[in-house]
């Protein structure tokens, strides 16, 4: 009924944008850090901010390519590349907006916990409908993030009890995993689980996410389009696209 194969005994949700509408929080941080970084690395360079040696960040294209899914700096890292834009890594105290990839990422994180604080975090309604579904039939069930914030933003949310463990930046961090595209992450969260990959099902948003869950060897890989992209999705490893989770639950059901 929850629109899974039989084997599947565990899932594995990324958060930002598949249980939550944080991407949006995300996706507009990422686009004022680097907006504020682009001017000042135009200016300089001795180009103009109207001259077309600045570019703006594109909050489509830019963010779902470059940063969506992946771990904070890698996403710094990974645009700026695409701008053949090289900083210093510089270190983890970094002020936000020092010119290093630190702290870019600071910067970004610190405008997500603004917001985070000041307007809340909205869950999709399918998405939690979906999990209470997963709880009730009795699966494994735990969050895999690259977010370094996965504790406030499931806190904020109300989605703690139905979650039973966390892989989130911060863990990463500490236990020297891999960020998406690699499967490290998911892969810590289904030994926290006591489950082989190919039990569990991933369910992601990001193309970086999907094509993690297909490298691990997971038994299913749910893409989640929030963004018109079901193409993409089903190129970089998804079984199956929905656009939203709920929809899982219609297709589980007998005619």
């Amino acid at each position: 009924m929850l629109g899974l194969p039989d084997h599947v005994t565990a899932c594995l949700f990324d958060l930002d944008g598949v249980l939550t509408q944080t991407a949006r929080v995300h996706n507009a941080a990422w686009t004022e850090t680097f907006d504020d970084f682009l001017r000042r690395h135009a200016e300089a360079t001795g180009a103009e901010v109207a001259d077309a040696a600045y570019r703006p960040f594109d909050p489509g294209p830019d963010y779902h390519r470059y940063v969506d899914g992946r771990p904070r700096l890698d996403g710094v890292r990974t645009f700026l590349a695409s701008r053949d834009i090289t900083l210093p890594e510089g270190t983890p105290e970094d002020p936000p907006g020092t010119q290093t990839v630190h702290g870019l990422g600071n910067q970004k994180n610190a405008l997500v916990l603004e917001r985070i604080r000041s307007i809340g975090v909205d869950v999709y309604p399918g998405s939690v409908t979906y999990l209470k579904a997963v709880a009730e039939a009795g699966l494994r069930r735990a969050v895999v993030t690259a977010s370094a914030n996965g504790r406030e933003v499931l806190a904020a949310a109300g989605l703690e009890p139905l979650l039973e463990e966390r892989v989130d930046g911060l863990s990463a961090r500490a236990e020297g995993l891999r960020g998406k595209p690699y499967p490290d992450t998911f892969l810590a969260g289904a030994k926290l689980l006591g489950v082989q990959p190919e039990q569990a099902a991933v369910f992601e948003d990001a193309l970086a996410g999907v094509e993690a869950g297909r490298a691990g060897g997971f038994g299913y890989v749910v893409g989640v389009d929030r963004a018109d992209q079901a193409d993409e999705l089903l190129a970089h490893g998804a079984d199956v696209v929905v656009t939203d989770l709920a929809e899982l639950l219609d297709a589980g059901r007998p005619a």
